[in-house]
Formats: C-alpha cells, structure tokens, sequence
C-alpha cells in the first residue's frame, strides 16, 4: 500500500510550469532527505523534476543496500533525527521519491561513474529510470532550476 503525503505550504502558489533538475552526487544518508523533499515538492506542485544521480550517490540506487554513511558533522544528530522523523510520520527519502516519480519525475544514474564503479542498469533499483551521459542530462536541464546536493 501507498502511503500519500500531503504537500502543504501557507505561501506556495500552484505552478503549472516550470523545471527542476537535481544532481545528486552526495552518498551521505542526510543528503537524500532534502533529495526525496524537494522532488515531491517539485513534482507536487507540477514542474517537470529530473534527478542525475552520480558518484557515491549511485550507491544508494542499486538493488544491493548499502548502509549510507551519515555526514561526519551531523552523525551525533542521526539518533535524533530518526526519532524525530519517526514522531513527525515523515516519508523515508525514498517513498517520498517514488511519489514524485508517480507525477512524471525521472532519474537518471551517471553513464560515467556507472561504469567506473561497475555497475549496470540491472543492478539499479525500480527508482532509475535509465543510465544517460551527463551531456544527456544537461541537455534535459536546460531552461530549468538546477541544484546541486
């Protein structure tokens, strides 16, 4: 079963246009929160969302888990954080994702550092849509908002 979440913000005003592209190139588990947060904002609120996952990012897409390492200056809040997560009932990074992707959102991992750490399309996970160059990519970015995270 699906969990929905609702987007809901005092000051949003509906976008009916509009793009947003994200580089997720961090493999540290504080960083894919604000990546499954602003696809789902982005997707809820009808921009075209494209997400390019690179460099140790990628580990987190594969069908294998990888235990995400937490940022050496946050670890001390990663008990915390959870707890608070838990009591809020946020979405994980990744549920939230698939939400977005259910509104048209795409990912995309790196066809570089795929190869380079030896991964195929098999091994990715049902969140990546496809394996593209970064040209690719940036071509698909182009006349949108781009955020590097």
């Amino acid at each position: 079963m699906t969990e929905t979440i609702e987007i809901a913000e005092s000051n949003v005003e509906e976008v009916s246009s509009g793009k947003l592209s994200i580089i997720m190139f961090s493999g540290t588990a504080d960083k894919f929160i604000p990546l499954g947060v602003l696809t789902q904002a982005g997707a809820a609120m009808g921009m075209e969302v494209n997400v390019f996952v690179t460099g140790f990012a990628l580990l987190g897409f594969t069908k294998t888990h990888h235990d995400l390492p937490m940022s050496a200056e946050f670890a001390f809040m990663a008990p915390d954080l959870a707890k608070g997560m838990a009591a809020n009932k946020v979405a994980g990074w990744d549920t939230m994702l698939r939400q977005a992707r259910e509104l048209g959102t795409k990912v995309y991992a790196c066809s570089m550092m795929s190869g380079v750490m030896g991964l195929a399309k098999d091994d990715f996970n049902d969140l990546v849509d496809n394996i593209v160059g970064a040209a690719t990519f940036i071509h698909q970015a182009e006349g949108g908002e781009t955020l590097f995270i």
